[in-house]
């Protein structure tokens, strides 16, 4: 039985985790969640799988939450909750699914309290992944990947040796815009921008899909997690989101990772490992999919990749003012106060003016974000 904690079990990741939790009750136990704002949801996870501790975002939200839930669950708020969530002491695996920056440091907390890692919020490794991946490697941590990417990568290096890669290859949808021009993109509405193909995934990920800059941020978690040089990952895009991704090996053999665009395969698969449990849903047929499509992404056409890349290679400080500063420019779209044409060229003038700290400590990493947001805010308003 293994005892999970799931920060972020309100959200996509997190509902499905816990999809995946109740098919098998003889394999998990939910020992603690954080749930954020959405106390309808959490209520209901509450009343499924009764956790001892449950993390909500304030205190008036704590309080309300008390009164109407069994007085044997502790419910505790903030950053003290979510870092409670993160390191109970029953709990084995950690499944960081929340959306954000905000997930570095409950991520960070659960590896010193010797916590194995189900890690969903790429962020962490976008923010910090050097003091993450030291971190980890010293307490002898695994971080295993639930993006569905990140996932295909490991289990097609299952075996290898890595010194044998010649690359790795990340594969995208495209997002929801991925057939039009930039011309075309000057009039496209939130809705538009919300209407992914492919997957069923919370706004802030989904709009990051449409600019390519959920991409740009898998290749710098993708250099951390497999830790692999810049030049040895691409990017291919691949619409019907099947091969979710590849490795190339230098005797140029390909293996991929296939499957149906559903991520409590990836979930599962982290939460089961080194085991392969069954999953009930319908299995990847070929035949009827016909045929597989791939192609090239355009820098010009999104230049999130160009600047993941840019800002993956200069390391230090400059991966986090690009994650911060996305985050506030896409809350920003999502609100109706810029067009989706400008975020990337927002991004642009907060990389342009910030001073690079070469190997910055957690604090620097944090001063970096709150400096990024900050440049958001005056720019917008």
């Amino acid at each position: 039985m293994k005892n999970i904690s799931i920060l972020g079990s309100t959200g996509s990741i997190g509902t499905q985790t816990l999809e995946v939790v109740r098919s098998h009750p003889d394999q998990f136990r939910v020992v603690a969640l954080s749930g954020g704002e959405n106390l309808d949801r959490l209520r209901e996870q509450i009343k499924i799988f009764f956790p001892k501790v449950v993390s909500v975002k304030t205190k008036e939200l704590a309080e309300k939450l008390k009164s109407e839930v069994d007085s044997r669950i502790s419910i505790v708020y903030g950053e003290e909750g979510f870092i409670e969530v993160a390191t109970h002491p029953d709990v084995d695996f950690v499944v960081s699914a929340v959306v954000g920056s905000i997930g570095l440091k409950p991520t960070i907390e659960a590896i010193k309290a010797g916590k194995q890692i189900g890690l969903a919020n790429k962020e962490t490794l976008v923010s910090a992944g050097h003091i993450v991946m030291d971190l980890a490697k010293k307490k002898q941590v695994p971080i295993l990947p639930i993006d569905s990417e990140h996932s295909a990568i490991f289990q097609s290096l299952n075996g290898e040796k890595k010194e044998q890669v010649r690359r790795i290859i990340l594969t995208a949808s495209g997002g929801s815009f991925r057939d039009k021009s930039r011309e075309e993109l000057k009039n496209v509405s939130v809705e538009d921008a919300l209407k992914h193909p492919n997957w069923s995934m919370g706004a802030k990920i989904t709009i990051d899909s449409a600019t390519m800059m959920n991409k740009g941020l898998e290749i710098i978690e993708a250099h951390w997690l497999f830790d692999m040089p810049f030049d040895k990952i691409d990017v291919m895009i691949h619409p019907e989101s099947i091969i979710h991704s590849m490795v190339e090996y230098i005797d140029k053999a390909i293996i991929a990772q296939l499957g149906t665009p559903d991520m409590k395969i990836p979930i599962q698969y982290a939460l089961s490992y080194p085991d392969r449990f069954e999953l009930k849903q319908e299995p990847l047929d070929l035949t009827t999919i016909g045929s597989l499509h791939f192609e090239k992404p355009d820098f010009s056409r999104f230049p999130s990749l160009k600047m993941a890349y840019e800002c993956g290679k200069e390391g230090g400080t400059m991966p986090t003012v690009l994650n911060a500063a996305n985050e506030e420019i896409v809350a920003a779209f999502l609100s109706g106060k810029i067009p989706f044409i400008e975020i990337e060229s927002y991004i642009e003038k907060v990389l342009e003016k910030h001073h690079k700290i070469k190997n910055p400590n957690f604090e620097e990493i944090t001063e970096a974000d709150q400096w990024a947001r900050r440049m958001v805010r005056s720019f917008i308003k």
